[in-house]
């Protein structure tokens, strides 16, 4: 496990978050990772940093009924970053199964295909936070030591205009995880 990986909020000081709130808030150009790497913290650390306007946590009961019902948001953008490089799948999160211990996603022909340890998963952010200037909303998977393992943000039309549909749906999912958040 690598060092930024193991700092995660639970174990930064007072200091360390105030100066990720800091940058959070004077620097909202930057993504989540950038602030991550500029502190040596973990991306989670910095998503548990932001205001609740920000970013909220999905329980992870609820990651099955999210995967199921992906496939008909529509176009979205899924972003894989390993080691510096991103790659980016355009196009609908593909539907998917359990097998083998695995939930395998497919596309019938052509596109997104592969395997996700789902019970690695450690947390699902819910994340609105303004990317290049414009509204932006994802949906982010963490692994159990506070990696990121991929993020799916809303899709746009023609115009770079986010997709109504899935804006409402996102923030359907935000109150279903503050509802559950402030049930505990």
């Amino acid at each position: 496990m690598s060092e930024l990986m193991a700092k995660d909020l639970d174990s930064i000081d007072a200091l360390t978050l105030t100066q990720l709130q800091h940058t959070l808030i004077n620097s909202p150009q930057m993504m989540p990772a950038q602030v991550a790497k500029e502190h040596g913290v973990s991306e989670l650390a910095v998503v548990k940093a932001m205001s609740s306007e920000e970013a909220c946590f999905l329980a992870l009961t609820d990651k099955d009924e999210l995967l199921a019902s992906l496939p008909s948001w529509g176009n979205m953008t899924t972003i894989i970053a390993v080691s510096g490089s991103i790659f980016e799948f355009k196009g609908s999160f593909p539907e998917g199964k359990y097998a083998h211990g695995y939930y395998n996603i497919y596309t019938k022909g052509e596109g997104l295909h592969g395997h996700l340890l789902m019970d690695n998963i450690g947390h699902i952010a819910l994340i609105s936070r303004p990317f290049r200037g414009q509204e932006s909303y994802s949906i982010n998977f963490f692994g159990a030591e506070g990696e990121m393992v991929f993020k799916v943000y809303l899709g746009r039309d023609k115009q770079r205009v986010l997709i109504a549909s899935q804006v409402e749906q996102f923030k359907a999912l935000v109150l279903k995880a503050l509802a559950s958040s402030s049930s505990i």
